[in-house]
């Protein structure tokens, strides 16, 4: 199984990546709830799945719990969850208070591990590698493309052993959809890898 994609054309005329082609994720139209998680762990761990249940569901009042003592959460092997806001400005620094905070989310960072993609020899003769910074979730991730565009796939049925079993259909809406094309009036594809290369 793979992260399906879809060939997608640049078609903003003001943009200077007018014309050029993006991979744009394709989704499958169903959400993996805690009920489908559950089992997956189940099979993979020696976890009853109603304990599972019961700690996946206590979470969300976990991460509220130490958000509000202005805590960041890091869970291995997934990243750092924090509280972020906006605020409106105001002139007087009296002024300036919780009243004026507005929008609130959740910041996620995944984690990352630094992967060593080559080296390249400098002017004093000495060797310098190169490297990305590889999301760890998504380091081994396999990409296939598909021709379907809409959301066609259907709710996982669990096979005869117990394990999920998903099909792979898809959703092209706009959320984490063609992030590559002019975001912020860029006109290359940035690489596919979950990192930038550092020199």
């Amino acid at each position: 199984m793979a992260q399906k994609f879809i060939k997608s054309q640049n078609k903003n005329s003001h943009s200077q990546a007018f014309g050029k082609y993006y991979a744009k994720a394709v989704y499958d139209n169903h959400f993996i709830g805690t009920e489908e998680l559950s089992d997956y762990i189940q099979n993979q761990a020696s976890v009853k799945k109603s304990d599972i249940k019961a700690v996946l569901q206590e979470l969300g009042e976990a991460f509220k719990h130490f958000f509000e003592m202005g805590q960041k959460i890091k869970l291995d092997g997934i990243g750092i969850f924090k509280v972020g806001f906006s605020s409106i400005g105001v002139a007087k620094i009296e002024d300036c208070g919780a009243q004026t905070i507005t929008t609130r989310r959740v910041l996620f960072q995944p984690e990352t591990s630094r992967v060593i993609v080559g080296q390249k020899k400098l002017l004093n003769g000495s060797v310098k590698q190169k490297y990305v910074n590889a999301i760890g979730m998504l380091k081994d991730v396999a990409f296939e493309e598909t021709h379907e565009n809409t959301a066609v796939g259907t709710s996982p049925q669990p096979s005869p052993s117990g394990e999920g079993a998903s099909q792979t259909g898809g959703e092209n809406g706009s959320q984490g959809g063609n992030e590559n094309q002019n975001q912020g009036g860029g006109t290359t594809n940035p690489p596919s890898g979950g990192g930038n290369e550092n020199d």
